[in-house]
């Protein structure tokens, strides 16, 4: 167990330079709203949904209905359920730790379990417990930052434009690591080709969901040439 957390925190570091600076921003949007440490404490241990926390502070604050709620919530996480059919089987496996591995898919924990690669000596009990500990370690952070925000806000004032940015950095090092290291950049190209298109044609953060729906078709009539251009990669 000692080895798989020690190899989960080291390859989680990235996440959580990202994410405490992150959460302390949401911590400190959530003291501006009049909600102390203890909210945050709830609902990032409970919601756990950067963009949809958000989101959150100002359905919190405005008193919106359960309906509207529920239909930005399914806006805003929807993508989530892309990343979910990647791992299904493989949260199967980790039986107990299943529901939790389900619920702290974040699109940052998707990316660095997407990128990191079994070492040799790792049997598999290690490994599982190696990707549940990256998906609580980054839990943590987020945790961690949301309650250190809000703290500070109370205690002291001062301009945070700009500290979210910390996570659009944390995607770029990330997509390029995966860029450097996948056989083919096929997938690669059709997220972004179809993520640019579905901008410039809905133009607001609705695009999402379509663009991930056409990922999925595109990948799907793509798979054969996806597979020979792996295998021909490993020769």
């Amino acid at each position: 167990m000692k080895k798989a957390a020690k190899f989960a925190f080291v390859k989680s570091i990235p996440i959580m330079l990202g994410y405490v600076f992150l959460g302390i921003a949401f911590g400190l949007v959530l003291q501006k709203a009049g909600l102390g440490p203890l909210w945050a404490l709830l609902i990032s241990a409970c919601v756990y949904a950067g963009s949809m926390q958000f989101a959150l502070v100002g359905i919190l604050t405005g008193g919106l209905s359960f309906v509207t709620t529920a239909v930005m919530t399914l806006f805003i996480n929807s993508r989530h359920a892309f990343y979910g059919l990647t791992f299904i089987e493989r949260f199967k496996k980790m039986k107990k730790a299943y529901p939790y591995m389900v619920f702290s898919l974040t699109d940052e924990t998707y990316s660095l379990l997407c990128s990191m690669a079994r070492p040799r000596d790792f049997t598999d009990r290690e490994w599982d417990m190696a990707t549940l500990f990256v998906s609580l370690f980054d839990q943590c952070y987020w945790v961690a930052g949301s309650v250190l925000g809000a703290l500070a806000g109370q205690l002291i004032t001062f301009d945070s434009t700009g500290i979210d940015f910390a996570m659009t950095a944390l995607f770029v090092v990330i997509c390029v690591d995966q860029w450097k290291h996948a056989k083919t950049h096929i997938p690669a190209l059709a997220g972004f080709a179809c993520g640019i298109f579905f901008l410039a044609l809905i133009r607001s953060a609705n695009f999402i969901l379509p663009a991930l729906a056409a990922v999925a078709g595109v990948l799907l009539i793509s798979r054969r040439i996806i597979e020979r251009k792996m295998e021909d990669s490993s020769l």
